[in-house]
This record gives C-alpha cells, sequence and structure tokens, in this order.
C-alpha cells in the first residue's frame, strides 16, 4: 500500500478537554431541573423557550412553514425508514421450546417503556435525524418516545421542519433544548420532563460526553464521533462521482473524514484533483475542502484485495464500493456501518430516503457494534419455566455445582425441590 495524500492533522487530538465541563452541566441539571436547561439553553443558543415543551399548536403551525415539496419529502423517507424497520422486526422472534420434559426455555421480546431522541442542529437543521432515531422507537413498540432539538438559528425555537419530521416519526413530547443539558434532562427528569430508560440520537463532543457519564443509568444508542465513508473504487468509478461523495461526507463538520481506497493511481490522481474544483462550486465547499485536507486520506493498494483488508482494519462508519464487481468485492468486507454497494449507491441516499437507519457506529466501532435498528428499543429478556417433574431432573446437578463453588444456600435452593408438596412443612 502506498499513501498518496496523508490527514494533515488528526483533528480528535486536538479536542478541548470537556469531561469536567459536561459533570457541571449534569449535576447542575440534575439539581435544579427545568432551571438550569432553560439557563443553559439561554447561555449556549442563545434562546430561553418560555417552556421547554413545545406544545401541539406550535408543531400544527410549524406544517404551514414547510413547503409542500419538503413535506412530501420528509413523508415520503418517513415511510421508506418504517419499512426497513417493521421488515427488521419480523426478522427478531420470541423463543420457546422444552429442552427437557418439564423444562421450557425461551425469550420474550420487550420494548423498552421510553427513549429520548436528541436530535442535534448546529450548522443546519436535521429533520433526517429526527425521523431516524423516533421511526425505530414507534415500530418496536415504545409507549413513550420524546425527542428534542435546540432551537435553530433565524426561528423562534425547534426549525420548522425538524418539528414535522417529529411529528410524522409519531413523537408524543417535543422539548426545546440541546447539549449536555438536555441528555441530563433526559437521563433525571425534571419538573417539566420524565426520565427516560434510553437515549439515542447523535450530537457534539459534549452531548457524546454527557452521554458517556450517564450511560448505566439509562441506556444509549452509542458514542458517536464525527461522520465518515471509505470509498473502494477501482479504474471503473468516476473520478467525479468519487470526488462528489468524498466531499458530501467533508461537508459534515471540521472533523468529518473520508478514505478513498484504490488499485488505480489514475483514478486516485484524478479524483484528488475533481475533489478540489467541485469544492469551489459548493455552497458548503469552503467547510468540504478544509475537513478533506485536514483528515482526507488516499491510499493506493496493490489490489481490490488488499483494498478490502484495509478497509476491514478501519471499520468505517460508512462503507461505498464502487468497482467493476462491486457485489463480489462487498463479499469480503465485515467491518462498516452501513455498507453501499455499487456506482449508484453513494452515502447520501442513506443518509435521507433509502430506509436503513444513519445513525451508525463510528471510531472504528464497528468491529463489535451494529447501527440504530427496531432492535436498539427491544429488550431480548429470557424465562425458564419449571415444572416438578423439570425442577427433579435439574436440582441434583444444580446442587452439585453450586457445593463445588461454595454457595450453600444455592445448593439447598436446589435441593428443597426434590422434595415433593406432600413432603413439605
Amino acid at each position: 500500500m502506498i499513501v498518496l495524500k496523508e490527514a494533515e492533522r488528526n483533528a480528535a487530538d486536538e479536542n478541548a478537554p470537556v469531561e469536567q465541563t459536561v459533570r457541571e452541566i449534569l449535576e447542575t441539571v440534575r439539581k435544579n431541573g427545568d432551571a438550569a436547561v432553560q439557563s443553559y439553553t439561554q447561555k449556549f443558543d442563545g434562546f430561553l423557550p418560555p417552556s421547554l415543551r413545545v406544545d401541539k399548536e406550535e408543531v400544527k403551525a410549524a406544517y404551514a412553514k414547510v413547503s409542500p415539496e419538503m413535506l412530501e419529502t420528509i413523508k415520503f423517507s418517513a415511510e421508506r425508514i418504517r419499512d426497513f424497520a417493521l421488515h427488521q422486526k419480523e426478522c427478531l422472534k420470541e423463543l420457546r421450546y422444552e429442552i427437557s420434559p418439564g423444562v421450557v426455555l425461551g425469550h420474550r421480546l420487550i420494548p423498552v417503556e421510553s427513549c429520548g431522541c436528541y436530535v442535534p442542529a448546529g450548522r443546519y437543521p436535521l429533520p433526517s435525524s429526527a425521523l431516524m432515531s423516533a421511526i425505530p422507537a414507534k415500530a418496536a413498540g415504545v409507549k413513550r418516545i420524546a425527542a428534542c432539538s435546540p432551537a435553530s438559528r433565524g426561528h423562534d425555537g425547534i426549525h420548522p421542519a425538524v418539528l414535522v419530521a417529529m411529528d410524522i416519526a409519531g413523537v408524543d413530547e417535543i422539548y426545546c433544548m440541546g447539549g449536555a443539558q438536555a441528555i441530563g434532562a433526559f437521563a433525571f427528569g425534571t419538573e417539566t420532563l420524565s426520565s427516560v430508560d434510553m437515549i439515542v440520537g447523535p450530537g457534539n463532543r459534549y452531548v457524546t460526553e454527557a452521554k458517556r457519564q450517564v450511560s448505566g443509568s439509562v441506556g444509549i444508542d452509542m458514542l458517536a464521533g464525527p461522520s465518515e465513508v471509505v470509498i473502494i473504487a477501482d479504474k471503473s468509478a468516476n473520478p467525479g462521482w468519487v470526488a462528489a461523495d468524498a466531499l458530501a461526507r467533508c461537508e459534515h463538520d471540521p472533523n468529518s473524514w473520508t478514505v478513498i481506497v484504490t488499485d488505480s493511481r489514475k483514478l486516485a490522481e484524478e479524483t484528488a484533483a475533481l475533489i478540489d474544483s467541485q469544492a469551489a462550486v459548493l455552497p458548503t465547499g469552503k467547510l468540504a475542502l478544509e475537513s478533506w485536507r485536514n483528515n482526507g486520506r488516499i491510499l493506493l493498494a496493490d489490489s481490490l484485495e488488499e483494498a478490502v483488508s484495509i478497509t476491514n482494519e478501519i471499520a468505517p462508519e460508512h462503507l461505498q464500493v464502487m468497482t467493476s464487481e462491486s457485489s463480489r468485492t462487498a463479499e469480503g468486507l465485515t467491518n462498516f456501518g452501513s455498507l453501499f454497494i455499487g456506482h449508484y449507491a453513494p452515502v447520501a441516499f442513506g443518509d435521507y430516503v433509502s430506509g436503513p437507519n444513519h445513525i451508525l457506529p463510528t471510531m472504528r466501532c464497528a468491529r463489535f457494534s451494529n447501527g440504530v435498528f427496531v432492535g436498539t428499543f427491544i429488550k431480548i429478556s429470557s424465562f425458564q419455566e419449571i415444572s416438578r417433574k423439570g425442577a427433579e431432573d435439574l436440582a441434583g446437578r444444580c446442587a452439585s455445582f453450586a457445593e463445588l463453588e461454595g454457595l450453600f444456600g444455592h445448593k439447598h435452593s436446589a435441593e428443597v425441590r426434590k422434595v415433593s408438596p406432600e413432603g413439605r412443612k
């Protein structure tokens, strides 16, 4: 492998420590509830909502502020996401079987009671994130879905498109709040907001650190970092398309990154030149080009087999395959958050309209974890139903195991089951 372009800096190393700041915010929210969240909202977002909770009239009014075309697009995307989530749910089955006479084993699928969906609102409004977090929860059967988003610049509260997306997704409660203080409100509850059982959704490093600190008292989906993509491309790929896909990922924020892995030096050189020229005409081109120069890489592999091996080691959030035999190349790929196979499958489709979730593992976590899906919100809880006959068969073995481990209370608990009901005292 030859490195044709290396990242100029490691953005992650430049992040200021946030652990103590977040700890102080969470503790203040725990103690002071609504007042703390509203104070931090005014401090960080420059907006003081009269109430944390957005009422139904405000949500209804948001529909008039969204164009008919945008409304139709949100509904289309919601239906695709919902359809995929429901198909995923069909793959999850309850289990019940008799392993031996009188011993019935199995598991139940139990949705979590409540969840909080965090919808970021930094540089851009993100109605897509509202759909991706709330719709799988609804499909899973979560009874209470709360969602929050910070106030959007230029709007008196949450962006109308985000409010509409939350409503279409089936959110039960909407709150105007963001940052670590919103995570604290979800985790601990306030006068206005009851605590939730699980928190999902992407956010900046303060949100991520807050999720880390409350994890354990509530469930979380994952600790996600900046957006990532690896693009595997050979000489059959269109360098203009590869450049466009690289810039699409880089425009998220200055810490996002793209890695292009190819066995074609010609493609690599043409793509690098086109990234510069395409960025010059994009409204977001300055940010995207900064991110590409600072964090982007081009790796020249000896073969597509080596390209696959390199990519599995990187374990990216998003993974595109643009080769002459994309499906065959994809067969060897094992570490990714979401896979996009073929020249006509850009990550942008997955971000919005294809159907699978876009809340995905980053920072090499794809080696051992998956993105948000309907199963994120479902507990698979085992059970054992044992009759007198079953207990008689198990008691002796259980007692022997317990004695070996020195747990004589366990031994006694097993042995008393060997006594017939008539022999009980």
